[in-house]
């Protein structure tokens, strides 16, 4: 049953080699996206790797610029950290969503976090932050209540948070897709000096 299925032989013989061939295209299709994508870095923690997409250029300068670099990443507040099964659920979702919507051109100038992300966040600060919560007897949140955030502005991304707040800024580049490793998110240009011309 298997080498009929393989071999196509319930459709007529006229259609196996298109078939193939369409069969063939999808998977390289395939197999490009997960490439260019770079499918594979969403299963790390790595925070260059929200930089896949160009417009979290200006989350990423600022979380670097900030105390938080140096003991959190983007998924250790993005993220649930209930269990595994939750947190690579919630990344493809909100991943799927990122992506459909850069896909279409549908980014908001104001990267704002959608009403599924607001109570991971605000969890993610109580988890890290339990000592400084429960020394002030805060109660647990409500919907409706204060987020840490509308007190604690400037924690990691600063007040002002425009797509062009941190316009044309050096941001690393994962290699690989980029046909000159020197290039970074900024338009694609290389940030290198170009060469004086020589004179013979």
């Amino acid at each position: 049953m298997p080498r009929r299925i393989i071999a196509l032989a319930f459709v007529p013989a006229a259609w196996r080699l298109p078939i193939w061939l369409a069969l063939g295209v999808f998977a390289g299709l395939a197999v490009l996206t997960i490439h260019v994508s770079r499918a594979p870095s969403y299963l790390s923690d790595a925070p260059e790797t929200c930089m896949n997409c160009h417009v979290m250029t200006q989350a990423y300068v600022t979380w670097n610029h900030s105390s938080h670099r140096n003991v959190a990443t983007c998924n250790d507040c993005h993220v649930p950290h209930t269990n595994v099964v939750e947190k690579y659920a919630f990344k493809a979702k909100d991943g799927m969503r990122h992506a459909s919507m850069f896909t279409l051109r549908m980014e908001p100038q104001v990267i704002q976090l959608s009403s599924a992300a607001v109570p991971v966040v605000e969890q993610n600060c109580r988890r890290c932050h339990q000592q400084l919560v429960g020394d002030v007897h805060l109660r647990e949140w409500q919907p409706g209540d204060n987020r840490c955030w509308d007190c604690h502005r400037e924690v990691p991304h600063g007040r002002v948070s425009s797509l062009s707040t941190a316009f044309d800024v050096s941001a690393p580049q994962l290699p690989g897709v980029l046909d000159n490793p020197h290039q970074m998110q900024t338009g694609g240009r290389d940030p290198r000096p170009a060469k004086e011309p020589t004179h013979e």
